[in-house]
């Protein structure tokens, strides 16, 4: 059975803070278009960048900005409804807010989390915007959107949906896939050498990358932190490198392509993820795939799953407690390089293949709810970890 799916996104790939989740929304769209299905992503307009396009086998139509891209983009899936008819099931990514697609709809309605965010709010916003939007997220839309179906990327994301009142039995999880080496031959580098991978905005909390490798460049003479990615928060990053004395350290890349992300991912000898939440971590599982253990945050979300703690890299419960796990780590190459070749072996358990095959076996109506929805997430990806 085919079915004619719309995916409302926040983003897409092309948008300059696109990151993660976009990744994620894009290979699931050109998975389930090549799988024969009828696929419409609706997400923001970017300035250069066409309102319509045909991509990977699917259609995305751009309309709004930030604020203005929810009403926008439910009024573009409505009139696109009115010309060919009514989709048979839209995907509603609720990214803090979710579109409102299942107060407009009686057909189906998939919520797909990638994270809760009580953390972000406060971070993002002033104190009156964050509690307002916290009380919508938290306690508004699990009233509004009960019983429908919900997708969430990690364990401790539903976990958290049902904390705030979704019921568990309406969530399954489907993880991240991970993106394969482009090139099989890519080197470490001699010298030791610092990644942080994603969206430059602050609750990634780069800055905090930045002060690790200041309070170790003394003792690893040739330290280098690399930052691959790109996001509203640039400037205040290079700031912060140039007010702590490390902008000679530190190289903010900016995008790259993928060959190039790569290569750097490759020729780290630990990433980094001081994130205060993540969904669940495709830049952990990334870096993982080059052999390469990352060092993040204990309560983080899922990164609690991308990482198995001790043995694909280390879950660490303060910024002191992280300086100090990765001077270890640059200073004991057979551990680090023991645990990288763990993180490889774990990050070959998520295949983007299996992840649109979760989707697809869950729109065709072939995959109960509240199931485990990934190969990897029902032989226990959680593994050792102590989160």
């Amino acid at each position: 059975m085919l079915v004619r799916i719309a995916f409302l996104n926040w983003r897409d790939t092309s948008h300059p803070d696109g990151g993660g989740a976009e990744h994620y929304a894009e290979e699931v769209c050109a998975g389930l278009a090549a799988r024969g299905h009828d696929v419409t992503l609706f997400c923001a307009h970017v300035d250069g960048v066409a309102a319509e396009e045909t991509r990977r086998g699917f259609t995305v139509r751009r309309h709004g900005g930030r604020q203005t891209v929810y009403p926008l983009g439910l009024m573009a899936l409505r009139r696109e409804e009115r010309r060919a008819g009514a989709f048979d099931v839209v995907i509603d990514t609720q990214n803090g807010l979710s579109f409102g697609a299942s107060l407009l709809r009686r057909r189906r309605v998939v919520v797909l989390v990638h994270h809760v965010h009580k953390e972000q709010w406060p971070v993002v916003f002033g104190p009156l915007t964050a509690r307002l939007g916290w009380y919508v997220e938290s306690r508004l839309l699990p009233r509004l959107q009960r019983g429908r179906e919900h997708v969430a990327v990690s364990e401790r994301t539903r976990e958290e949906l049902g904390e705030h009142g979704v019921d568990v039995s309406d969530v399954c999880v489907i993880h991240n896939g991970t993106d394969r080496p482009l090139r099989t031959t890519l080197a470490r580098s001699p010298h030791p050498t610092l990644v942080v991978l994603g969206r430059l905005v602050p609750h990634k909390r780069v800055e905090q990358a930045i002060d690790v490798t200041n309070a170790l460049r003394s003792i690893y003479p040739g330290l280098r932190l690399r930052v691959i990615g790109e996001g509203w928060w640039h400037e205040r990053i290079l700031e912060h490198a140039r007010t702590t004395g490390a902008a000679d350290v530190v190289d903010v890349l900016g995008f790259v392509p993928e060959p190039d992300k790569h290569a750097e991912l490759a020729a780290a000898w630990v990433a980094l993820a001081p994130s205060i939440k993540e969904g669940w971590g495709l830049c952990v599982v990334e870096a993982a795939s080059h052999g390469v253990p990352t060092v993040a945050y204990h309560d983080a979300g899922g990164l609690s799953e991308s990482i198995v703690d001790g043995e694909s890299g280390v879950l660490v419960r303060s910024f002191a407690q992280m300086v100090r796990v990765v001077d270890e780590l640059l200073g004991d190459e057979s551990r680090r390089e023991a645990m990288g070749r763990r993180a490889a072996q774990h990050a070959g358990r998520f295949t983007w293949e299996e992840t649109v095959d979760a989707w697809d076996a869950l729109l065709r109506g072939s995959h109960p709810q509240g199931e485990h929805s990934t190969a990897a997430s029902t032989s226990g990806a959680r593994g050792s970890h102590v989160g």
